[in-house]
């Protein structure tokens, strides 16, 4: 890297860690969680060991048919699963549940109303549920089949319980990034029907609008029944953990620190930023040009591994929010949001890179109409690094024309004369440490040679591109832009002094102690999170407000090279975490503190927490 003013540098060593785990406590033991966890005999790997587990489970079983359920979530590849099971099981009857499902052409028919017609990007929520996507007649029929066998049943697929509940239930679970993964190298179809070829982009449109909600309907009541979980996200390396263990790891994460697996990926206007720090050298093959996102903390598409011994189980961190969302989200959120997780942390890289797409967020009652979901998507840029000509393009300036924009906008975009943004919205400077609020409606981008933690809201694929600066995306062809949804939220009053008043910078000293502070840090009044710094030398106190009055903290290690998170009270083992990390702590924890660890010299370290406004403060 070759910006200057960054924190990288000659000497600068990295010890991100992009492999996190929450080390499932042995039968009996405690929520603790260091070292390489307990269980090991709970998780076997390969699908020799699989199979052989499988069959000590079936032997188990009485009566002259046993059935072994094998429940797909969308974006397993089945027929793998499949085969592997009858080279290695003696098996009496095999049923794919994929020949229990409607012809596709009923299936596209049904999902067709919330798929948003010819748009690119968006759809409307679905409230479908998996049995509407069956055929009643041919689900009889199965039936009919397995209730006349005898000997080993083997059910494998999407709605697979709906043919049987199965003498054993397997569990077979799909991270949505790996979902995605595989959708781009045309790998699995959406649900129940077979488009593979389909660009990648619409697939994903349907499972986020339609298929993923209909999966995790039919998932939430199989996570407290499941004899076992499988894991086929490494298709070299096939886990399966006993249901009862990935039960004890869930309720574990629930009640201490803990981390999910970051995830990293290249744009258009992606840096180098996260090459070095977070050691992405050898992250993907073949070797991007940039890397652009990180996905640090949005449980609805990272995974949450489970440490057995050596072997590191691969689940959607999801499953944590659908199985203990009082305890991780605390009673106040958890009765405003339900099972969601409603904060995100992500990483936008543009050191040495390339401006954002010039955007806007839609405002709540438009997000809620045009698309169902119940809030929208307010963020703020907390700025982890920055060159000197470090950039934020935020808010309009004082008395444009409104037409004169609007013309502008569809000339470029239409392939005439790019768009001036400069002449419409106010670019600040941007510096380490600087916190720039964004509640929706609000335009802006991060400007290139800046490196941004991005704290928001979890509706996360609602950004209506304005302006994408004339460049293409990487698969050589233009980026959407949605002219339309945007100008229809432009809030025109945020101009350039009241963004200067209202949302850069809005530092407010809170309380101090012995080797440290706490600052208010934002967010906007408009939005329902409340961020806080704090700048410690010495061990700082924390506290969510405990499961009943209190909030979710999220918290990024935003100076230093690492820190500890200690339990006041031994409930959990010391967690270290390292600079640029991410980490939850559940409501229910209550008290904690952080100590810092190593040196920065005359600095001191600093994190950035987020909650809910409406927990205790």
């Amino acid at each position: 890297m070759q910006c200057s003013s960054s924190i990288i540098g000659p000497g600068f060593k990295t010890n991100y860690d992009k492999r996190p785990y929450v080390a499932v406590p042995t039968s009996g033991g405690g929520g603790g969680g260091g070292g390489g966890g307990g269980g090991g005999g709970d998780c076997v790997a390969g699908w020799d060991a699989i199979a052989a587990r499988l069959s000590e489970q079936l032997s188990k079983c009485t009566g002259r048919r046993k059935v072994l359920v094998v429940e797909a979530y969308t974006g397993v590849q089945v027929d793998q699963v499949r085969e592997a099971l009858e080279q290695r099981l003696k098996l009496d009857l095999v049923i794919d549940s994929r020949a229990a499902f409607l012809d596709s052409a009923k299936i596209d028919k049904l999902v067709e109303p919330y798929l948003g017609g010819d748009d690119p990007i968006f759809g409307f929520l679905s409230p479908l549920v998996m049995t509407q996507f069956l055929d009643a007649d041919r689900v009889a029929q199965l039936r009919g089949r397995v209730e006349q066998a005898s000997g080993l049943v083997l059910i494998v697929g999407e709605a697979a319980t709906a043919l049987h509940e199965g003498d054993v239930l397997v569990f077979a679970d799909m991270p949505r990034w790996e979902g995605q993964l595989r959708q781009r190298r045309d790998e699995v179809s959406n649900l129940g029907v077979s488009n593979a070829a389909l660009k990648a982009s619409l697939q994903y449109k349907r499972s986020f609008f339609v298929d993923w909600r209909v999966c995790d309907r039919w998932k939430k009541r199989l996570l407290a029944r499941a004899d076992a979980f499988l894991d086929t996200t490494d298709h070299e390396s096939p886990k399966l953990a006993a249901g009862d263990a990935v039960r004890r790891g869930l309720e574990a994460a629930a009640h201490r620190p803990f981390r999910v697996m970051p995830f990293f990926d290249p744009g258009p206007w992606g840096g180098q930023w996260m090459r070095t720090v977070c050691d992405l050298d050898g992250y993907s093959s073949p070797e991007p040009d940039n890397y652009a996102w990180c996905f640090d903390c949005v449980p609805e598409e990272n995974s949450l591994l489970l440490g057995f011994g050596e072997h590191r189980f691969e689940l959607p961190s999801i499953n944590l929010v659908f199985s203990h969302p009082r305890q991780l989200l605390g009673d106040p959120v958890h009765a405003r949001f339900g099972d969601e997780f409603p904060i995100r942390f992500d990483f936008l890289d543009t050191m040495d890179g390339g401006n954002l797409s010039f955007q806007v967020h839609p405002l709540t009652e438009y997000i809620q109409r045009q698309f169902g979901l119940h809030y929208t998507q307010d963020e703020s840029y907390y700025m982890l690094d920055a060159a000197n000509d470090g950039c934020v393009y935020l808010g309009l300036k004082q008395g444009i024309d409104r037409a004169a924009m609007f013309r502008d906008l569809e000339i470029a975009q239409g392939g005439g004369a790019p768009f001036d943004a400069e002449k419409y919205a106010n670019r600040w400077p941007a510096q380490r440490h600087d916190h720039f609020l964004i509640p929706a409606g609000t335009v802006h981008c991060s400007g290139r040679n800046a490196m941004v933690l991005e704290i928001s809201a979890t509706p996360y694929i609602f950004t209506f591109k304005l302006w994408d600066w004339g460049r293409l995306g990487l698969d050589g062809l233009p980026r959407p832009i949605n002219l339309r949804h945007g100008y229809a939220n432009i809030d025109w009053s945020r101009t350039t002094e009241w963004v200067r008043d209202e949302l850069i910078n809005r530092i407010q000293p809170i309380a101090e102690g012995a080797g440290w502070r706490q600052e208010r840090t934002g967010l906007h009044p408009r939005e329902f999170m409340e961020t806080r710094r704090h700048w410690f030398t010495q061990t700082t106190p924390h506290h969510t407000g405990g499961l009943q009055r209190g909030s979710v903290h999220v918290l990024n290690l935003v100076q230093g090279r690492e820190a500890v998170v200690e339990s006041l009270d031994g409930a959990f083992d010391p967690f270290v975490v390292h600079f640029a990390e991410t980490f939850i702590v559940p409501a229910a924890v209550g008290p904690y503190a952080l100590r810092p660890l190593g040196s920065t010299g005359e600095q001191p370290h600093a994190t950035v927490r987020a909650s809910i406004r409406h927990g205790l403060e």
